[in-house]
């Protein structure tokens, strides 16, 4: 399925006028059955696609709340192969898009070719590196396109307009917009210029644009939402489900959705 599973479940919300709910989590924090338990939940709660972040021990991207997750998966000992794994235990039967969210150092050391038939084996469609630039992607765009896998780019506020072109250009699946200049983590507000930024992104691509990066409120999504196709939440998420459990996260997300 990969690129077209992602495509089907933005076009679903916009044929119903609204915006796809994107969440995060940490595979792994606090363990892989309680991730998989997650998974499954959030998709019944409204979810639209979910990312699974592959812990890694320096997540240069990622505030002090996706650090600490990825700490603690990676003390638990949670490996590459074992999401694989979880993402092909919960393929049967879950019909939303499952992304994987890894720097690069991983995935080379797995082994490209390896990682695309195992990453299609498993059920997953897609991955987001990001740490790995335009320059550098073409080995991994190379293996994952003739699997049907999506190789979804992150641009940021900073991006110039020629190299957002070159960039929308090898996109597949969905183009993830970074909403602010930094590391993830709620933020209050809207960041300045956001509006005039993520049109100069519509105008170089027909892709959905997927919002994150300090989105942690039903008002801020709200707000965000008519700028894009989906809005993606993590470490708020990550963070209520660490603090709080399952429920409070479902809770989140409920009114996530409402407010999309």
């Amino acid at each position: 399925m990969g690129i077209e599973r992602i495509t089907a479940a933005f076009a679903a919300r916009k044929k119903e006028g609204r915006k796809a709910l994107i969440v995060y989590l940490c595979a792994g924090d606090p363990s892989l059955e309680v991730t998989g338990q997650a998974v499954r939940e959030l998709a019944g709660a409204g979810v639209d696609l979910i990312e699974l972040g592959v812990p890694f021990s320096d997540p240069v991207a990622d505030g002090p709340v996706i650090q600490a997750a990825s700490e603690r998966a990676l003390a638990a000992g949670v490996t590459l192969p074992e999401i694989l794994e979880l993402v092909k235990s919960l393929r049967s039967g879950l019909a939303v898009p499952l992304i994987l969210m890894s720097y690069y150092n991983p995935l080379l050391q797995y082994g490209l070719e390896r990682l695309t038939a195992d990453l299609a084996a498993a059920g997953v469609d897609g991955l987001i590196v990001p740490d790995l630039p335009l320059e550098e992607n073409l080995p991994l765009r190379q293996t994952l396109e003739p699997a049907g896998l999506a190789l979804i780019p992150l641009v940021a506020p900073t991006t110039p307009g020629e190299r957002l072109a070159r960039i929308a250009a090898t996109a597949r699946g969905f183009i993830y917009c970074v909403s602010l200049t930094g590391v993830t983590g709620v933020r209050e507000g809207l960041p300045p210029g956001i509006d005039e930024y993520l049109a100069g992104v519509r105008a170089v691509t027909d892709l959905p644009l997927g919002i994150g990066f300090g989105i942690g409120s039903p008002d801020q999504a709200r707000l965000l939402a008519p700028m894009g196709d989906g809005i993606i939440v993590g470490s708020a998420l990550v963070d209520v489900l660490h603090q709080e459990g399952l429920p409070a996260a479902l809770r989140l997300v409920e009114r996530l959705r409402h407010a999309l």
